[in-house]
């Protein structure tokens, strides 16, 4: 089959080729004039026309003879790669089939890491579908908004995680078309209906740039932005960073915390492994001591997770027996110099660092081994470019603070988003992220150009937490911002002005946090929270955010 060349490789979206007879995610893909420009330099990035990511990552591992391997691993049980591939079609058919769904239909699925929801997502794609992952943390009105957003057709729901999800107002349709899995298998389930279909399915014959994946990511403003990825995609970032930076085995077993739901972890935790017929161990709610345990039980070689974990299991690790551990993969968060040292102290392993982006889907910016240098996140990774960019736009050279600008086989293309416009460049990909490039051509982080909060990882918008606050009868105005933090990178911290008859107290202030907590993932509540008199305004009325940093 003739591959194109870098530069012929066809970013045409006409959907002549498409096998999708629902057309929601082309039509609603921004104007190609929008999209950053997408470069396939390297001969892996070459792909077929027609490619469906499942089958490719199946037919590479089943042709290397890792039927009989493990690929997944879980608390309570494990699956080689022919039962892991029987699971996949056996929802595929229930998509396809009892659910009455269409190639190009979107899929909200909701779980915490473990095999089955790895083999729901999986399923999703090779049955042509779309697959919209959602935290598990969110509550049903965040839910609500990206299930609005991408109208999806139908959702597949864990059953401990139902009540959240049963929450949301949805359309009659897609309540009729939600199933949950992981029960009991009663009478309705998942299980129940995969039970009684073929152990086989043949992947839909998609088009290379079918949608398959609209990963959300919360957005400066607060409001949702779903990034749309085709099936090229999920194969490029496999045959980039893992290929050349990792350098993934066949003989590694792959661990760590992020959701399958983030790019983060659906790339390391589930898609790399596969690539490479390698073993998943897919694990809920990790603490820093379970998640040490898990590496000497399980006999991990590779782990991901953000730069909290690895700074709260350093001085616990002399505890377990990890020695399999070869790599460990930071990224989610700037990682702390003394994070790293306390690591490498701690294990004896260099940290390897990373910078990814849910619009770029994975990590474009690495080193390892004798390529990591202190202080920096590194070079792009094989596959990308970078540079940084003044105010204007314009290529500046070592030594000068800038706007990170990337390019690559992945990019950039927002759902039915006018904010496609503030992420896209001249043809590059501005993060919001401050980079400072040396004349060796590395990269080091210094600051966010936007008010994203990055906490433990977690991407939290200050307007979405000042938007629940809000909602408290006892809070007039708020202004939220990230407030540096040793442990977490950043916290989330209020600057609360009360209405009248209402005194700031510790009391109010538990009150407060409890009240986010019930209105929005957890993990974005207040950890400080601030009672002032009048926040700083323009003569206009705009919140001075930066005014509230500086105090």
């Amino acid at each position: 089959m003739t591959r194109p060349t870098a530069s012929s490789a066809s970013t045409s979206v006409t959907g002549d080729d498409s096998a999708y007879t629902d057309h929601f995610a082309r039509e609603h893909l921004p104007p190609q004039a929008l999209w950053p420009e997408l470069r396939f330099d390297l001969p892996e990035l070459h792909y077929p026309p027609r490619l469906n990511c499942v089958a490719e990552l199946f037919d590479g591992a089943l042709a290397g003879g890792a039927a009989g391997r493990v690929a997944v691993r879980g608390e309570q049980l494990s699956w080689t790669y022919a039962q892991l591939l029987e699971q996949i079609d056996r929802i595929a058919h229930v998509l396809r089939g009892p659910m009455g769904l269409e190639a190009g239909n979107r899929v909200l699925l909701r779980g915490a890491n473990n095999p089955m929801m790895a083999a729901c997502i999986l399923a999703v794609l090779k049955a042509g579908c779309i697959a919209v992952p959602t935290m598990p943390l969110l509550r049903a009105r965040e839910l609500g908004a990206i299930a609005g957003k991408a109208e999806i057709n139908a959702v597949l729901c864990a059953d401990s995680l139902r009540a959240e999800m049963e929450a949301v107002d949805l359309p009659a349709a897609v309540r009729d078309r939600t199933l949950c899995f992981g029960g009991a298998g009663a009478d309705g389930s998942l299980e129940a209906l995969m039970a009684v279909q073929p152990s086989s399915y043949d992947a839909v014959d998609t088009a290379a740039d079918d949608v398959c994946l609209i990963s959300f990511t919360s957005g400066t403003t607060g409001i949702p932005k779903g990034t749309m990825h085709f099936h090229r995609d999920v194969m490029a970032i496999c045959d980039c960073f893992p290929r050349s930076v990792l350098e993934s085995q066949r003989s590694d077993t792959f661990i760590g915390t992020p959701p399958l739901a983030f790019t983060f972890g659906l790339g390391g935790l589930l898609l790399f492994p596969l690539r490479v017929g390698a073993t998943a161990v897919l694990l809920e709610k990790l603490t820093p001591e379970t998640l040490l345990k898990a590496i000497e039980q399980y006999r991990a070689t590779v782990c991901f997770t953000a730069p909290t974990f690895y700074r709260q299991m350093a001085p616990l690790a002399d505890k377990y027996d990890i020695g399999s551990l070869q790599k460990t993969v930071s990224a989610g968060e700037a990682l702390p110099l003394a994070t790293r040292e306390s690591w490498r102290q701690a294990t004896g392993l260099s940290m390897i660092d990373g910078i990814g982006a849910t619009e770029l889907l994975h990590i474009f910016i690495s080193a390892a081994g004798e390529q990591i240098r202190p202080g920096a996140t590194g070079k792009p990774v094989p596959g990308y470019q970078a540079c940084i960019l003044d105010h204007d736009g314009n290529p500046v050279g070592p030594g000068v603070i800038g706007r990170l600008a990337v390019k690559g086989p992945t990019g950039c293309r927002y759902l039915a988003d006018e904010r496609q416009r503030d992420y896209v460049l001249n043809g590059w990909n501005l993060t919001g992220d401050a980079y400072e490039m040396d004349a060796d051509g590395y990269f080091y982080y210094r600051s966010r150009t936007d008010d994203m909060i990055i906490s433990a990882g977690y991407n939290i918008a200050g307007p979405e937490v000042e938007d629940a606050l809000l909602r408290h009868p006892a809070v007039a105005e708020c202004g939220v911002i990230g407030r540096a933090d040793e442990e977490r990178g950043q916290i989330v911290e209020a600057h609360v002005v009360l209405k009248p008859g209402h005194e700031a107290s510790p009391e109010l202030t538990s009150q407060l946090q409890e009240f986010v907590k019930g209105q929005i993932a957890p993990y974005k509540y207040p950890r400080a929270i601030r009672f002032l008199t009048a926040l700083p305004r323009t003569e206009t009325g705009k919140l001075q955010r930066f005014k509230l940093r500086t105090e």
